[in-house]
């Protein structure tokens, strides 16, 4: 096998074998009406010596009974779901998982889609999961600067929108003219804090605008 996929560095790259560990099982349900039953017997008759099993969704980052798991494994073990669903919440999510548990020296099977990462053929179908992930990383990071330089080649500003449009701010220094006008009357009248209004108006640092401050109090 090419050495560039045995480096310690690469988190699928095939573990030794050891042998002799256990099968440890881990099952899931989103919501506390679902029943464990049906992954709990596949875990069973597929030979694991303990099971844990969480009633959350895949997206609730606090999984406990996952922490309590993964702490559980020992080199050699071997880690069984139902199906890659069960264990992770995204395709990124499961590489990680996974490079981690071949950094420990523990294997990982999936039932529903026969995966084993302790044969070479689970080990490449782990490789092109993890070269897809990368692929498709790389495609969104591509177009969203392709995005970028279109905007800004078409002359379109980039970030957060100004906290006052530009015809605010006319609408403001038009306000402004009338002596009867307080800096506070117009920024509530256009919605913005002072503060706003004199960041986006700059005379209004002037001493006209000091006595408005004032007599808007």
């Amino acid at each position: 096998m090419d050495s560039a996929l045995s480096l310690p560095d690469d988190p699928l790259a095939p573990e030794p074998a050891r042998g002799g560990g256990a099968l440890v099982g881990y099952a899931r349900v989103s919501t506390q009406g679902q029943k464990l039953d049906r992954q709990l017997a596949a875990l069973e008759a597929a030979g694991c010596a303990k099971v844990f099993a969480d009633k959350k969704s895949g997206r609730d980052a606090e999984r406990p009974d996952l922490k309590a798991c993964l702490a559980y494994l020992r080199p050699g073990d071997t880690l069984v779901v139902p199906a890659l669903d069960r264990l992770a919440r995204s395709l990124a999510d499961l590489i990680t998982l996974v490079g981690d548990l071949r950094r420990a020296g523990i294997g990982f099977r999936s039932l529903h889609e026969a995966l084993d990462t302790t044969t070479p053929g689970g080990r490449l179908v782990f490789h092109v999961f993890a070269a897809l992930a990368e692929f498709i990383r790389e495609l969104i990071v591509q177009g969203t600067k392709e995005g970028l330089d279109a905007a800004r080649a078409a002359g379109k500003r980039l970030g957060r929108p100004p906290a006052m449009t530009s015809e605010q701010i006319r609408h403001a220094r038009d306000l402004l003219t009338r002596p009867d006008n307080s800096v506070a009357s117009i920024a509530r009248l256009l919605g913005v804090s002072r503060s706003t209004l004199y960041k986006h108006v700059p005379e209004l640092s002037g001493g006209r605008a000091a006595k408005q401050v004032g007599a808007g109090r």
